[in-house]
């Protein structure tokens, strides 16, 4: 039986605050990639409303040298 690569796990940042939509005190930021393309987001994890959302590198976590010049 071939091996199986293990899930790709994304590390979710606490955040304060409270939810405007359900209330919960359950936010996260983490970056995903969207129809514009990598953004980083605070979303609620109860409900999955996204608080924030700003860009993120443009190949999300790949980081190419001329991005760092």
């Amino acid at each position: 039986m071939p091996d199986v690569p293990p899930p790709l796990e994304v590390n979710r940042e606490p955040r304060d605050g409270t939810c405007p939509r359900c209330g919960a005190a359950d936010l996260r930021a983490y970056p995903v990639v969207a129809e514009q393309g990598w953004v980083q987001v605070v979303k609620c994890q109860h409900c999955l409303h996204s608080v924030s959302r700003e860009p993120w590198h443009r190949l999300g976590p790949i980081q190419l040298l001329a991005d760092l010049v």
